[in-house]
C-alpha cells in the first residue's frame, strides 16, 4: 500500500507515479482493483482549473484543503461521481484526478455496476466510468486512502512506467479555465497491456 509521504509531494510527480499503480476498492460486494492509466494534476488557488482556485473554500471542496492521501469525491453534471486523491497536503488544495485505467481484479463485480454489454477495456476508462466500477460515492469524500481498513487504497505491485510510455497533453472538459485548459497536466500512460 502507498504509504502519505507518496501524496505528500509536489502533484506533478505524484500524477506522473500514479501511472501503473492499482486503485484497490473494496465493498461488501467484493472487491475491484484497477491499473492507472490516465490522470490530471490540479495545482490549487493559482489554477484556474483546480476547485480551489482563488482560494474557494466551500464545503464541497474542504478535503482537497486537507492531508495528502485522502480521497476528494466530486460529483459532474449530477450524475458522474469522480474521484482525486489530495496531494501536498498542508492547505495547498491541490489534488490529481483518476481519469481512468483497466479493471484487473473483480470484472464481473464492475460489469455488474457498470453494465452486462460494456467490453473489458470500457469498464473504467473515464472518470465517471472509474467512479462507477468503483461504486465510488459522496460518502466516500474524505477517506484516508492510506488506511487499508477505509476500503480504498493504492499499491505499486512493481511495474514501472517509464518516460517513453508517458503522454502529456491538456487537461479534459475545463474550457472555462482560459489558458490553463491548455497546461500539458492529463497523463496518459500508453502500451500498458489492459489484462495486466
Amino acid at each position: 500500500m502507498l504509504g502519505r509521504e507518496f501524496y505528500q509531494r509536489p502533484t506533478v510527480r505524484v500524477a506522473r507515479d500514479l501511472l501503473g499503480k492499482l486503485l484497490v476498492r473494496r465493498t461488501r460486494e467484493g472487491t475491484v482493483a484497477v491499473r492507472l492509466h490516465e490522470v490530471e494534476a490540479y495545482l490549487g488557488p493559482t489554477d484556474p482549473a483546480a476547485h480551489t482556485f482563488g482560494g474557494r473554500r466551500t464545503p464541497r471542496v474542504a478535503t482537497m484543503w486537507g492531508e495528502a492521501g485522502h480521497a476528494y469525491v466530486f460529483l459532474v453534471y449530477g450524475l458522474h461521481h469522480c474521484l482525486n486523491l489530495v496531494t501536498v497536503g498542508g492547505g495547498a488544495g491541490q489534488a490529481v484526478l483518476l481519469r481512468g485505467g483497466a479493471v484487473v481484479l473483480g470484472r464481473d463485480l464492475a460489469r455488474r455496476r457498470r453494465g452486462p454489454a460494456i467490453a473489458d477495456r470500457a469498464l473504467a476508462d473515464g472518470p465517471g466510468k472509474l467512479g462507477q466500477a468503483l461504486a465510488i460515492s459522496l460518502d466516500d469524500d474524505g477517506i484516508d486512502v492510506c488506511d487499508r481498513p477505509s476500503g480504498l487504497w493504492l499499491c505499486d505491485d512493481g511495474l514501472r512506467v517509464g518516460p517513453r510510455r508517458i503522454r502529456r497533453g491538456p487537461r479534459v472538459g475545463v474550457h472555462y479555465a482560459g489558458e490553463a485548459a491548455e497546461w500539458p497536466l492529463r497523463f496518459l500512460a500508453t502500451a500498458l497491456p489492459w489484462g495486466c
